[in-house]
């Protein structure tokens, strides 16, 4: 059989990165599991005309903060998500941030 010969710089010649990642060990952080402040504080219903509250889950951008961000928990954060759209819809939120 005859080898193929390609490119001096092919993907099966090129070193992948993993012998860098051996060699220089980064140093651990301790990341602080987030956890849900409504579980926490033992918010049942999240009320749509609690503006200072539903405020703080909204981006800079009027974009609703993700979970991954927020630490709240999945049915907490579809509760938010309706309240935060009810109150855009009656004028208390914005939909998008003031220029």
């Amino acid at each position: 059989m005859t080898e193929f010969k390609g490119r001096p710089g092919s993907a099966g010649q090129r070193p992948t990165g993993g012998d860098k990642a051996v060699a220089t060990q980064k140093k651990q952080y301790f990341r602080r599991k987030k956890v849900c402040r409504f579980c926490v504080e033992r918010i049942d219903d999240i009320n749509y005309k609690d503006v200072r509250l539903l405020s703080s889950f909204i981006a800079e951008r009027g974009k609703i903060v993700p979970r991954r961000i927020s630490g709240v928990c999945a049915p907490h954060q579809r509760r938010l998500g309706d309240a935060i759209k009810k109150a855009r819809n009656i004028a208390l939120l914005p939909f998008a941030a003031s220029i």
